[in-house]
C-alpha cells in the first residue's frame, strides 16, 4: 500500500449564507487557522453563495470545500462536487431519491445527515431525522454529529450550562441505532460513515443572557474527520479537491473527537505480510491475515466484525488474526478523568 496522507478537516457546518447562519466566511476561516484544520466542508442551506463570493479555495494552510445542505422537513442531504444548488422547500417533505440522483446526476457526492436527530423539545429545537432508507446511490452517512450528541444532554436548566461550558464531557459518541443501521448497510454496499458538526454558533437566550453556541473557535474542536490520500496536497484547489473527495468516496476515512488529544497517527490495517489494506479498502482473504490498530496514546480498542464485537483491549497497539470473511471496523475511547469516552471511530476495511 502507498504511503497516505492524513488530513484533518470539519464536515457540515454553516456560515452567514444559510438562513440560520449568522457568522461571515472570513470568521470561520480564522478560527480553522487557529485550530490548525487542513480542509472545510461548508454545507449552507440551498445555496453555493461562498463560492460565488469567491472563499472557496485556500485560505493559508486551509482549503475550503464550498457544499450544500439540502434541507426539506425530513431527509437532510449533504452534496459536494455539483456546480449549482439543488433548492427544495425547508418547509415541506420532499423525495430524497430525486435529489440523491440529481446530486449523482450533476456529478458530486452526497451524505445522509444526521439519520437520528431527535432535537430538544427543552428547547424548541426540532427533529431532523431521516426517515426514508429505500434510497440508493448516495455515498455514505453521518455517523456521529456533534449537534445531534451534543443536544442530547439536553435535559434540565442545570445540566444544560454544565453541557454548554463542557461540552466534550457530555458527548456520547455515535448512536447505537445509527452504528447498527451502518453496520447493516456495510453488508450489501459501501457506506463511508463521516463525522457532522452541524454547527451554526447561533445566540441563545437562557437565564436573561445571550449564550453563543458555539463559537467556531470551540466548535471545530469537535467532530472532526481525517481523509488519508495517496497523494500530498499541492495547494491547487481544484485538485486538491479532487484528492480529498475522492478519498472521501472511496471511505477512507476516520471520525474523531479531538478536544482533549489529537487522533493523527492513527492506523488502522488488514495484512497478511505481502499486501495491507486500510479504511475503505477491500481485503482478498486468502490464508490468515493479521489486523492491527495502532493510536498516538493510550486508549481503549474495540474491533467490531459485521455489527459485533470482535476483540477489545487497553493499549496502543492491538494486533488481532483474521481468519474468516467480514466487515471490520475500529472504535476507540479515551480515559479522562477516570472515565472512557468517544475518541475516534473508523471507516471499514472490507474482508472479502
Amino acid at each position: 500500500m502507498p504511503k497516505l496522507y492524513d488530513y484533518t478537516g470539519v464536515i457540515h457546518f454553516h456560515s452567514e449564507y444559510s438562513y440560520d447562519g449568522r457568522i461571515p466566511m472570513s470568521e470561520i476561516v480564522e478560527a480553522a487557522r487557529e485550530n490548525n484544520l487542513d480542509f472545510l466542508m461548508l454545507t449552507d442551506h440551498s445555496t453555493l453563495e461562498a463560492r460565488r463570493e469567491g472563499f472557496e479555495g485556500w485560505h493559508g494552510d486551509t482549503l475550503l470545500i464550498v457544499g450544500q445542505e439540502i434541507a426539506p422537513r425530513f431527509n437532510h442531504y449533504l452534496a459536494f462536487g455539483i456546480d449549482d444548488p439543488i433548492v427544495v422547500d425547508e418547509n415541506e417533505e420532499s423525495e430524497p431519491q430525486a435529489y440523491i440522483d440529481e446530486v449523482r446526476k450533476k456529478g458530486g457526492i452526497g451524505f445522509i445527515s444526521h439519520p437520528d436527530h431527535q432535537g430538544t423539545e427543552m428547547f424548541h429545537v426540532k427533529h431532523f431525522p431521516w426517515l426514508d432508507w429505500t434510497v440508493s446511490g448516495y455515498a455514505g452517512m453521518g455517523i456521529w454529529d456533534f449537534m445531534t450528541d451534543w443536544q442530547f444532554s439536553l435535559k434540565g436548566y442545570l445540566s444544560a450550562l454544565f453541557s454548554y461550558f463542557f461540552p466534550a464531557y457530555v458527548l456520547r459518541g455515535p448512536k447505537e441505532v445509527t452504528l447498527n443501521r451502518w453496520d447493516s448497510l456495510n453488508q450489501n454496499n459501501k457506506v463511508v460513515g463521516i463525522g457532522e458538526l452541524d454547527n451554526h454558533d447561533t445566540v441563545e437566550k437562557f437565564f436573561g443572557l445571550n449564550f453563543k453556541i458555539f463559537p467556531f473557535r470551540k466548535a471545530f474542536k469537535f467532530g472532526r474527520t481525517h481523509l488519508l490520500t495517496e497523494m500530498p496536497l499541492v495547494k491547487d484547489n481544484k485538485k486538491d479537491q479532487e484528492t480529498l473527495l475522492a478519498a472521501l468516496k472511496n471511505g477512507r476515512a476516520y471520525i474523531a473527537m479531538e478536544y482533549f488529544r489529537k487522533a493523527k497517527g492513527f492506523s488502522f490495517v488488514v495484512t497478511d505480510g505481502s499486501r495491507e489494506s486500510t479504511m475503505g479498502d477491500e481485503f482478498l482473504l486468502d490464508r490468515q491475515a493479521v489486523l492491527k490498530v495502532e493510536l498516538p496514546g493510550k486508549g481503549k480498542i474495540r474491533v467490531v466484525r459485521d455489527g459485533n464485537l470482535f476483540g477489545e483491549e487497553i493499549g496502543r497497539v492491538m494486533k488481532c488474526n483474521i481468519e474468516k470473511k467480514g466487515i471490520y471496523r475500529v472504535e476507540v475511547y479515551l480515559k479522562v478523568l477516570g472515565k472512557y469516552r468517544p475518541w475516534i471511530f473508523s471507516n471499514p476495511v472490507y474482508v472479502r
